[in-house]
């Protein structure tokens, strides 16, 4: 499949097709906030984000910045890039958001900065915040990355986007 025509870029925003492939990881200045079962369960500005071709950033999390909010999921999964990933259920308020949570436990080299990190699909949390702004889920339900104003897509994930 030919890759798509990238949506123009607007002033402030960056096209999610301007972004590497290998990934890149990188610290970012903004403070993120995710609120579940009607509490919020992260707060934090030790933010790290992961930006790969056509996907919107995915943000990734001190796990220790979730307190009580994360146990252990089941199954697991293997990124290319970044190696094997374990699942967590999410808790909050009394609800479970069952596989909502991931992380790279031994990351491959270059991803290190992930191992201690946790990223949460936005899809089943009440909220998920990135500097102010409440973010839209990526389209499809399968990827985590979290969509803001400042992206240009068209993102991984819209119908007719799995053989990008």
């Amino acid at each position: 499949m030919a890759r798509p025509v990238p949506d123009p870029v607007r002033p402030g925003q960056e096209s999610v097709w301007d972004y590497p492939r290998p990934p890149r990881v990188e610290h970012v200045p903004k403070r993120v906030q995710i609120d579940f079962g009607g509490v919020r369960i992260v707060d934090t500005d030790d933010v790290v984000r992961v930006l790969e071709t056509s996907h919107p950033p995915v943000y990734y999390l001190p796990i220790a910045a979730f307190g009580d909010a994360l146990t252990p999921g089941q199954g697991a999964s293997f990124c290319e890039f970044k190696g094997g990933a374990r699942y967590f259920d999410v808790h909050g308020g009394g609800v479970v958001a069952e596989r909502a949570a991931w992380n790279y436990p031994n990351p491959m080299p270059g991803y290190e900065v992930l191992a201690d990190r946790v990223a949460v699909y936005a899809a089943p949390m009440d909220r998920c915040v990135v500097a102010g702004e409440t973010v839209a889920p990526q389209p499809g339900g399968f990827y985590g990355g979290w969509v803001t104003r400042d992206l240009a897509g068209p993102f991984k994930g819209v119908l007719g986007s799995m053989g990008w």
